[in-house]
Formats: C-alpha cells, structure tokens, sequence
C-alpha cells in the first residue's frame, strides 16, 4: 500500500527495485519521516522525565506541607508553654514583692 505512494514522490532505491540512485525528493522524504522519527523520541524522553519530575516534586510538596502542619502544631505547644512560663513568673515576682513587704513591716 505505502510503495504506490512514496513511488509518487520519487525514486527510493530501498523500497523500489528499478531505482539507480535516489532522487531529492525522496532524500527530502526520508529525512522527514527520520526527523519525525527522531523527534517523538525526544518529544516522550522529555515528557516522560518531566513527568518523574513533576511526582517527585509534588512528593516532596506533601512532604513539605507534612512538616509545616507538625512545626505549626509545635509552635503552638510552644505558645501555650511560653505564655503558662510567664503567668508563673509573674506570680513570683508577686509573691516575691509581698515577701519584700512582709519584711519591711517585720522590721519596722
């Protein structure tokens, strides 16, 4: 079926039999199914490893996004035991002023 029409576009001495040389039109041909050839393979070598790259990358998103729920979750605690710290450190100085007090009445 295909030997009809590629004779059509000229001479091709690998696929007709009666062919001494190939002509331009042919060569122009061959090169043109070699390129397109060539460039679906680099065309599916490129979107297949930007496809491992763009998993990859939304791994490590989840990963990321992992991370960032444990650190807010940390520093939350760490809020709350900040904020608990300074409630008792103020009830010590306080407690330490009225001992001060306490010991000026004492004394005097």
């Amino acid at each position: 079926m295909w030997l009809p029409v590629l004779a059509i576009w000229g001479c091709i001495p690998e696929l007709t039999k009666n062919c001494l040389d190939m002509t331009n039109a042919s060569s122009t041909y061959l090169g043109i199914v070699g390129g397109v050839a060539i460039g679906a393979v680099i065309s599916w070598w490129i979107y297949n490893r930007q496809k491992k790259t763009s998993r990859t990358q939304d791994d490590i998103l989840k990963q990321i996004e992992r991370l960032e729920e444990k650190n807010g979750k940390i520093l939350s605690h760490l809020e709350t035991f900040a904020k608990h710290h300074d409630t008792i450190l103020n009830k010590i100085f306080q407690l330490n002023e009225r001992l001060l007090e306490l010991e000026k009445r004492l004394r005097s």
